[in-house]
């Protein structure tokens, strides 16, 4: 019973909280850490707690990831179409 006031109080304060019920991978990281801290031993609010930091930690790094793909993308289309007009870009003009 203790256990499970926990978990609605838990789950009550991030839910209050739209920063962090609203983080990216902190649901699915919740879900899957309190699954695993159940069959580990009773520690489902541990697991879904550590889960959710793990889950929100994986998220940025793909978000990162995914930034950091695109911004060399930009730089070669702003580089294609200095080409097309005119050449060079102008803090290379002297």
């Amino acid at each position: 019973m203790k256990a499970q006031f926990i978990a609605v109080a838990l789950f009550a304060s991030l839910a209050a909280a739209p920063d962090l019920a609203s983080a990216k991978g902190c649901a699915k990281g919740a879900a899957v850490g309190g699954v695993a801290g159940h069959e580990a031993g009773q520690h489902g609010v541990a697991g879904a707690a550590v889960g959710c930091g793990v889950g929100k930690h994986e998220a940025k790094k793909k978000e990162r990831a995914a930034q950091q793909k695109q911004q060399p993308q930009a730089e070669q289309q702003e580089q294609r179409g200095n080409a097309a007009q005119g050449g060079s870009r102008p803090a290379d003009r002297r």
